[in-house]
């Protein structure tokens, strides 16, 4: 639990933010509520299950991070196809027809072009570059 008055998060626990979920006691929320936070609202809702592990990783990690939509979007943008924010058919195909090392390279670095542009990336910029890499590290092992 954490509640840094840089962040905009608010108050955070175990990556839940009271911003994203106002109505939530976030300083009580236990690890099981999280997990079940994480999976309907973020894997599910990206349909990380229909698409490479390696991008799958990548895409959830995002998502918590900075929202689904951007998430998806930098994807899309990673993909080359139509921008749109949500995961449908398109989205979907491509991410399973297109080179998936190439995709994740640039969304790599998609990613980390967005955290660059915020302002809070002069308090948080180590910790949130250290996160990308380890995550990239990750995605790489699935390739």
């Amino acid at each position: 639990y954490v509640n840094d008055l840089r962040d905009s998060g608010g108050e955070t626990n175990f990556g839940i933010s009271k911003k994203a979920y106002p109505y939530l006691d976030i300083k009580s929320l236990t690890i099981d509520e999280a997990k079940k936070i994480y999976k309907k609202d973020y894997w599910d809702r990206c349909q990380c299950s229909f698409i490479p592990d390696a991008l799958s990783i990548a895409l959830f990690d995002f998502a918590v991070n900075s929202g689904c939509n951007r998430a998806v979007r930098y994807l899309q943008r990673a993909l080359g196809i139509t921008i749109d924010g949500k995961i449908g058919n398109q989205t979907i195909c491509a991410c399973n027809s297109i080179p998936v090392k190439e995709t994740l390279e640039k969304f790599i670095v998609y990613r980390l072009e967005y955290l660059m542009s915020l302002k809070a990336w002069k308090y948080y910029g180590n910790g949130w570059g250290a996160r990308v890499k380890s995550i990239q590290s990750i995605c790489e092992k699935y390739l």
